[in-house]
């Protein structure tokens, strides 16, 4: 049965000899019996949520979210509970103070739109409701929905961005250009010269590093198939030298320190690796991608064409850098091992576990260098007939 108390309609039901009351958290009396409906067969289905569910899916979004990563942080990784910060941030903006129990499929699909007109990827919305998701499972909110709530297709693209020799030249002049972004720099040749992914480096310790064989062995990364050792480089040995310096003058050389040690505020404590690179490596790119479009733009304004032409310059040669992430460092690296000639083994015994689909892309690259290489040894031996009209006239025949 249903009662009102105080403007609000609550359930009085006893289900198996359980006696369940709680509010509908409404005024409406069509409303409530609808949700009184819904919430008698959540409970027949061996749904029914215990009196800490029920108070939790009371909570408004912002204090539910709180108490949810709480929960969560005896349970995963400290990786994992960075990402679904971040990706309740954008979802905290959007539903402010609603309750997870008024919770329906519509305001999910709502949210969807209203982050595919912002511009942000299919991919990444998902992974934000899917946050969501295990939240509405802790509220015993999800299964009433879960039928009418759809995941956004996510765009098969190009594995990453992958740069032109000049334009990374660029970025790593840039990158070495200020005192505060000698570590980001560090880090960014480490990453080019090979193949790490970001957690890689910021979990390397000095005594994963032999730089008198020159090697360095990977001991925590995305899967126990990232778990191997490098040869280094020349770039990389260097990259090492600088680290390796500074961590001397700093007192964090020790082998269990570790080599990108976090700093809060002022304080450096060499026993916690960095977090992320993200602030730093976001103002690299913004000032590369503002140096080269500068530089187009001026060129153009120095051939007299016209300030529109100009600004169109600016754009087209900063495009390239747009979006581009720490992670595309490990992409150009086996990029640049497949163009030159490296075998699917030698790149995956670098770079560690990649997927078909990556294979794939990067079999294709080193196909088209191959081709690129095979042209150049053209010199009109058939007499100069264009490769079109040659299978035009294969084709009359």
């Amino acid at each position: 049965m249903i009662y009102k108390r105080r403007g609000y309609w609550h359930l009085d039901v006893t289900i198996q000899g359980v006696r369940y009351r709680e509010a509908l958290d409404t005024t409406d009396k069509r409303e409530a019996k609808d949700l009184e409906k819904d919430r008698v067969a959540a409970i027949k289905n061996g749904k029914g949520a215990s009196k800490m569910g029920r108070e939790f899916a009371r909570k408004p979004f912002s204090e539910a979210a709180a108490v949810f990563q709480q929960e969560r942080k005896p349970h995963v990784s400290e990786r994992t509970m960075q990402f679904e910060k971040e990706r309740l941030r954008p979802l905290a903006k959007h539903f402010g103070e609603k309750p997870l129990l008024r919770f329906k499929a519509e305001d999910i699909a709502a949210y969807q739109n209203a982050r595919l007109e912002a511009r942000i990827s299919g991919r990444t919305v998902n992974m934000e409701t899917g946050v969501l998701r295990r939240m509405l499972k802790r509220a015993k909110v999800w299964n009433a929905i879960a039928e009418d709530v759809k995941t956004l297709p996510e765009t098969q693209g190009v594995v990453a961005k992958v740069l032109s020799p000049e334009l990374k030249r660029k970025l790593f002049e840039t990158a070495a250009s200020k005192p505060e972004w000698t570590g980001m720099h560090c880090a960014a040749v480490l990453a080019v010269s090979t193949t790490c992914r970001g957690v890689e480096i910021r979990n390397l310790r000095w005594r994963d590093v032999d730089l008198f064989n020159r090697v360095a062995t990977i001991r925590r990364s995305k899967t126990a198939a990232g778990h191997r050792t490098i040869p280094l480089n020349g770039d990389a040995m260097a990259a090492l030298a600088r680290l390796l310096e500074r961590a001397r003058a700093l007192g964090s050389s020790e082998p269990e320190h570790y080599v990108f040690p976090t700093c809060e505020g002022k304080i450096i404590d060499p026993t916690r690796p960095q977090k992320a690179f993200y602030t730093s490596w976001r103002k690299v790119v913004r000032e590369t991608a503002r140096r080269v479009g500068r530089e187009a733009a001026r060129d153009v304004l120095y051939s007299r064409v016209g300030l529109r032409a100009a600004i169109t310059a600016w754009k087209r040669a900063a495009d390239p850098l747009r979006g581009l992430r720490f992670h595309d460092l490990r992409h150009q690296a086996i990029t640049e091992m497949a163009e030159g000639g490296a075998s699917d083994a030698t790149m995956m015994a670098l770079a560690g576990h990649m997927s078909r689909r990556m294979l794939e892309h990067y079999s294709h690259v080193r196909m088209a260098a191959k081709r690129t290489a095979l042209d150049k040894l053209e010199s009109g031996l058939m007499g100069g007939l264009p490769v079109e009209s040659q299978l035009a006239v294969g084709k009359a025949n």
